[in-house]
């Protein structure tokens, strides 16, 4: 479900789908084209690359100017992007400023502010870096307060129905809702262990410190060994805060699991995990906590600092994982302005897509292609894909974070005979509401040593039956096989 923002976008996306005059054809795709029988909606096309400027021989194509959901394939939207804004080395940072000096027993006598710098995959290990760092520069006191300022983009607005969900409670880790200064993928993680014995409450602790960060309601209750386990978790969130609600039993001599939930408020989960950190460190804060959206004086100036993960290693985790809260993240920072909104970012990237050759229309509304109101085409995509292909700088970190059949991540890729799963790389999308979208991009190799691109794009109605990825699958690897054979 969008907000009124997003909705007003659906006559775009509604004029793009009339763009081009859309003719089915399963020609190339003799296999695949069978869900057009089944009333699902395709658009699919593969072809071999040419030189920079010719374009390739088709080697199949279903309509493939038809605008449809790609779903997660946004992501290799924005890796494209991303590399062509910053480059494969970019690392963000994030900072600790103050606008106060140590004195000289090591108090800041003034408040501490965390700048969020946007960073997508911030982590615990990061904000103990800043902690120590911190003390290596003489502080060991805080005698106002810890500020986190998120005046890049945050709280966000949300445009799925999870995330405006997420705002009051979470069962889930991919509601996440978004900030630049968020941490752990603006989830909370706590260890679930039996208690010593039957009868006992199970063992919870937090995953990031040895002290409880968020709020623990625990009714999971210690069985006899061999009884199973079985548990939910939601995070709720309160008057007080974030509570993390745990229902459920777990079995005597049952190996300890972590558990991630979106939390309710990414600053706040950034601050009173940077204050248990702080604390382990030494440093005491006077005045506790507080988040902004302002950015921090002219006066402050850096006290400790961290850079993240190159570029290159963060679209590993945003496509091969399909991290959605990291792909959102990225997708915000591509925007100049400050108080970034996902439909700004959504526009940034179609500035991006407006640059390349022969693509055509597109719709973005994220970057992580959570919503069914994203919009491209098989063309369009492969456009994109061939871009990327011939610029050489950019291409070895591009296709390095699509995924191989053979070794992905996911068990429902691996798919197709050997050849398809060795000659493949690939990334997949996947919705099931209001609509099933099964969509999968990437490149291929063909016997003789040539690239090609493909894209299939596979929408369900309110009247088609239930898609599973091997319903498209294994009719694209039989076709895809015989194109690789066949050059």
């Amino acid at each position: 479900m969008l907000s009124f923002a997003a909705a007003r976008l659906r006559c775009l996306v509604l004029l793009c789908g009339l763009w081009f005059p859309v003719a089915a054809s399963g020609e190339g795709f003799p296999a695949l084209g069978g869900l057009l029988d089944k009333g699902f909606h395709v658009s699919a096309e593969a072809r071999l690359l040419g030189d920079a400027g010719r374009p390739g021989e088709v080697l199949g194509a279903i309509e493939p100017h038809r605008q449809l959901s790609p779903a997660s394939v946004s992501k290799a939207y924005l890796a494209a992007a991303a590399l062509d804004r910053w480059g494969p080395q970019h690392r963000f940072t994030t900072r600790l400023v103050s606008s106060a000096e140590p004195d000289a027993e090591g108090v800041l006598r003034g408040d501490l502010i965390l700048e969020g710098g946007g960073d997508p995959a911030l982590a615990t290990e990061d904000l103990w870096r800043l902690a120590q760092r911190l003390h290596q520069a003489g502080v060991s006191e805080v005698e106002g307060r810890l500020v986190v300022s998120q005046w890049r983009f945050g709280p966000v607005e949300c445009i799925t129905t999870d995330r405006c969900e997420a705002h009051a409670r979470a069962a889930n880790s991919y509601s996440a809702l978004l900030s630049s200064a968020g941490v752990n993928h603006g989830n909370w993680c706590v260890n679930v262990a039996p208690g010593g014995k039957a009868g006992e409450p199970a063992r919870v602790t937090s995953c990031d410190s040895q002290s409880p960060i968020v709020a623990i309601d625990n009714r999971i209750e210690t069985r006899l060994p061999g009884s199973g386990s079985e548990f939910s978790a939601e995070r709720v969130t309160r008057e007080e805060g974030d509570v993390m609600l745990l229902r459920g039993h777990i079995a005597l001599g049952a190996a300890p699991r972590d558990v991630y939930r979106a939390s309710g408020d990414p600053a706040r989960q950034t601050a009173r995990t940077l204050l248990a950190m702080l604390e382990q460190a030494g440093i005491a804060v006077g005045q506790g906590y507080a988040t902004s959206i302002e950015p921090p004086p002219a006066t402050a100036r850096s006290l400790a600092e961290v850079e993240g993960r190159p570029l290159q290693e963060l679209l590993l985790h945003v496509m091969n994982y399909s991290n959605n809260f990291m792909a959102d993240v990225l997708a915000l920072n591509l925007v100049d302005t400050p108080r970034a909104t996902l439909l700004q970012a959504g526009e940034a990237l179609q500035d991006y897509v407006a640059g390349l050759p022969d693509h055509g229309p597109v719709v973005m509304l994220s970057g992580s292609g959570l919503t069914t109101e994203n919009r491209t085409s098989a063309r369009g995509a492969n456009a994109l894909l061939e871009s990327m292909f011939h610029r050489t700088s950019l291409f070895p970190s591009f296709v390095a974070s699509f995924q191989s059949p053979a070794n992905g991540v996911s068990r429902a890729i691996r798919r197709g005979s050997p050849l398809v799963q060795d000659h493949l790389m690939l990334k997949t999308g996947t919705l099931n509401q209001p609509y099933a979208v099964r969509a999968v991009s990437g490149y291929f190799r063909t016997r003789s040593g040539r690239w090609g691109v493909f894209t299939v794009l596979v929408n369900g109605t309110a009247s088609t039956p239930w898609l599973n990825w091997a319903q498209v699958l294994d009719p694209l690897s039989q076709d895809l096989e015989r194109m690789i054979e066949a050059h």
